[in-house]
């Protein structure tokens, strides 16, 4: 038995211990002739054509022709055309070099650089992990008889590992599942029967994509069948195919296991490998929204430079209400600021003609006008600030900045690994970019109405 290289799980979660079960090939013939009856196929079809020749042309002896139709189908099935099974290899590989091609993104923006790699160091030990994972958890321990029966019934050809969890709460704020949970490639969840409440929430909460089945046990005087009808009609849809019933004695076991037996000895790679790309997958997902927040946070500093530049320029020069679009997508630096944080390659003017789309749609939405009605009514009630010329048009330019700066960014963050914009896509997608843009500056109208105030206290001194 090999120590377990899967770290342990408490459950609030980690499995207590670990058995590690060694590979097992089974005695059935259903494994083989599934994976040579195309060879046997091939052999046979080259001996009926060579014996077909043989009674036509009349020129190969018989024992000639049955040695060279052998080989010449064994040459076919191992020169044959290859189906490439490195596909999904390839596919882990590829997430393998985005996450690492994130670290450089993290460093820029200013992050701890130790802490990732480390992390991706730990995944890369992880999809190393030889032989399945597979966790048994419920609602209370796993009792003595059962840890035995599991051990001596599951198996798979690749090995397989038995991580036994301590007992699922029966109240959780969150209702998350632990995060280490996800390594393991399959879940077994024992629940007794009637379901609870809060056997149902867990399942209910399970994470997406992770294969998990349920070892039902009941009394052995109940119907079978209306049982399962039961517990389809209370689990979600995902659950019905996979629902083991048990009756409680240890000689059923093994049939109440069977269809996962049966699951584990075909689908043990297929498993292996979707836990790798789930894993793989999962730290990208998170990593990009850190790398997002971020950027956010950079991004609300850069706004804030820009959108009092931008309200300067118009009390310096008061401009008609549609020239406040030229003024606020004009400013190079913030879009060329912008394009670093989002590690865009478009050029200056690619990204103009992307930030000219949103704010005619920003103007479209009558975002301009929402804005100077808030503000002409914010300085009327401050009639010091009307010493500053062109005061509202300033502000409504600073928050038009806002608005559109804001829709750059996800449009950059929806574009991302993009080589040039779609400006007809940005075109159609814009008024509900900048909708959603406005709608979150809305949120801090009052803390924008501040920064305005103070802004023209300074300019009127």
């Amino acid at each position: 038995m090999r120590p377990s290289a899967f770290p342990a799980i408490p459950v609030s979660a980690r499995p207590a211990d670990t058995t590690v079960l060694a590979p097992v090939v089974r005695a059935s013939l259903q494994g083989p002739l599934r994976r040579w009856w195309p060879a046997a196929a091939v052999v046979g079809g080259g001996c009926l054509g060579v014996d077909a020749a043989q009674h036509l042309t009349h020129w190969l002896s018989s024992g000639t022709s049955f040695t060279l139709a052998a080989a010449a189908g064994g040459a076919l099935w191992l020169l044959r055309p290859r189906r490439r099974f490195g596909l999904a290899d390839t596919n882990l590989s590829g997430w393998l070099e985005r996450l690492n091609s994130l670290l450089p993104q993290f460093e820029a923006l200013g992050a701890d650089p130790e802490t990732r790699p480390k992390r991706l160091d730990q995944l890369r030990q992880l999809v190393a992990v030889p032989g399945l994972q597979l966790a048994v958890v419920g609602m209370g321990p796993v009792g003595p008889d059962l840890r035995q029966g599991l051990a001596a019934t599951l198996q798979s050809p690749s090995g397989l590992t038995l991580h036994w969890a301590e007992p699922l709460p029966r109240w959780s704020e969150g209702w998350r599942w632990p995060e280490l949970f996800a390594q393991c490639d399959l879940l077994l969840h024992h629940l007794n029967a009637p379901l609870a409440a809060a056997p149902l929430r867990w399942i209910e909460a399970m994470p997406e994509g992770q294969p998990a089945w349920l070892l039902v046990t009941a009394d052995p005087a109940q119907d079978t069948g209306a049982l399962r009808r039961e517990l389809l009609a209370q689990l979600p849809d995902v659950c019905g195919t996979r629902l083991l019933l048990w009756d409680g004695t240890h000689d059923s076991l093994g049939s109440a296991l069977q269809p996962l037996v049966e699951a584990l000895a075909q689908e043990a790679s297929a498993l292996r490998e979707a836990t790798r790309l789930r894993l793989a997958r999962g730290l990208h997902r998170d990593w990009q929204a850190e790398l997002e927040l971020l950027r956010r946070e950079q991004l609300d500093g850069l706004l804030q430079r820009t959108q009092w530049v931008v309200a300067a320029g118009v009390v310096a020069a008061p401009l008609p209400s549609l020239d406040l679009l030229v003024l606020a997508v004009a400013n190079g630096l913030m879009l060329r600021e912008m394009a670093r944080l989002w590690q865009c390659r478009w050029t200056l003017e690619q990204l103009r003609a992307a930030a000219a789309e949103l704010a005619r749609a920003s103007l479209a939405l009558g975002v301009v006008e929402w804005s100077s009605q808030s503000l002409a009514g914010m300085l009327k009630l401050h009639g010091a600030t009307w010493l500053v010329g062109g005061a509202v048009q300033a502000l409504s330019a600073a928050y038009l900045t806002r608005v559109v700066g804001r829709a750059m960014a996800d449009v950059m963050a929806l574009s991302s690994g993009v080589s040039e914009p779609d400006l007809e896509r940005i075109k159609r997608e814009a008024p509900l970019i900048v909708a959603r843009a406005a709608e979150t500056e809305r949120l801090d109208w009052q803390l924008f109405l501040q920064q305005g105030r103070q802004w023209l206290r300074e300019q009127a001194a």
